[in-house]
């Protein structure tokens, strides 16, 4: 077991309420006793249970974030952005990865909920709306991507995916290209429902047929198959929109496995914006969607829900901007 706040006290010879006071920078405490703990906590290695002091004060300083894949390079710059700013509005983070599974979601929101903590950015959509629910009753702050209408501790972060596909469509489209696919996600995440429910107006509006439209799994193996699927269509599209980075380089790497030549034969575009659209080869043509922008919103709305004696949620937009890469070009000659 590991030291307590009795054995602090004992080996200062002072009492248990000395040493809170010092530590939790309450109450009057001598000079002289105050560098005393002070000395002793760093003699003993003492370290104070800041979870259990904030159980039992209800005042936690703490904010969650909830993600659906830590190893989809989207996340990582949100979850940096997130933390950052919230140790410097004062909080600590915590952080639960659900894989894409309704079960782990339940539990990670159940995991915030024993941990008390002040506010939880979900940035997954399958959270059932009972558990956001269930959070804000709790006078849990939770602020997420267009799951719920906003209300008393609950906030929206919208990304405005409409604008981010009709930016690549039209692109594709002014570089000659007419026969435009689209590798959409896994059909439950609303956020990669928006964008395929996008892509198919554009296409209409500017008097296109949709298709071919492919499933992959938001994964650089999803990517990858309909990659593979797509060199063996006849005829074959020219340009292909894939709903997120990991999954247009997937794309890429398996038409060229293919023999297909890229952007020669056949434009790749992604979306998101994360390094790897940078660091890849040839560099993808995706659309930004300021994930470090998202982070810091999560945790001002979260800070902003939770201090007001007021909490009335806010909708807070987030831009989508084009940004070229060597993926994309003039559609080939026929």
């Amino acid at each position: 077991m590991g030291l307590t706040i009795r054995d602090v006290a004992e080996a200062a010879g002072v009492s248990t309420a000395t040493v809170s006071n010092v530590l939790n920078k309450t109450g009057k405490v001598g000079r002289r006793t105050h560098l005393l703990v002070l000395s002793t906590v760093k003699r003993l290695g003492y370290f104070p249970n800041v979870h259990a002091r904030h159980l039992a004060s209800r005042d936690s300083r703490t904010l969650g974030i909830i993600v659906s894949d830590i190893e989809n390079p989207f996340f990582p710059e949100v979850i940096k952005s997130f933390e950052i700013r919230a140790r410097q509005l004062g909080y600590d983070a915590i952080l639960s990865d659900t894989n894409y599974d309704p079960r782990r979601t339940r539990e990670a929101a159940e995991r915030m909920m024993e941990h008390n903590v002040r506010g939880v950015a979900v940035m997954t959509s399958e959270i059932s709306l009972k558990l956001i629910h269930e959070l804000a009753r709790r006078r849990i702050a939770v602020t997420f991507l267009d799951l719920a209408p906003v209300r008393g501790y609950m906030s929206n972060l919208r990304i405005d995916y409409f604008s981010g596909v009709e930016q690549i469509v039209k692109y594709l489209y002014e570089n000659g290209h007419r026969r435009i696919g689209f590798i959409a996600g896994r059909p439950r995440l609303k956020s990669n429902n928006v964008r395929l429910e996008a892509y198919e107006k554009c296409m209409r509006d500017l008097g296109l047929e949709p298709g071919p439209i492919l499933r992959g799994d938001l994964r650089f193996e999803g990517g990858l198959a309909a990659g593979l699927a797509i060199a063996k269509l006849a005829p074959r599209p020219t340009a292909v929109v894939a709903v997120n980075d990991l999954t247009a380089v997937g794309v890429i790497k398996g038409l060229l496995k293919a023999g297909c030549r890229v952007p020669q034969d056949i434009s790749v575009t992604g979306f998101d914006n994360t390094r790897l659209a940078e660091y890849s080869n040839p560099s993808i043509t995706t659309v930004d969607v300021h994930r470090d922008m998202l982070g810091r919103m999560a945790a001002d709305a979260l800070h902003e829900l939770s201090r007001s004696a007021d909490p009335r949620g806010r909708e807070y937009q987030i831009p989508a901007e084009l940004i070229l890469g060597d993926s994309s070009g003039p559609a080939p000659a026929e």
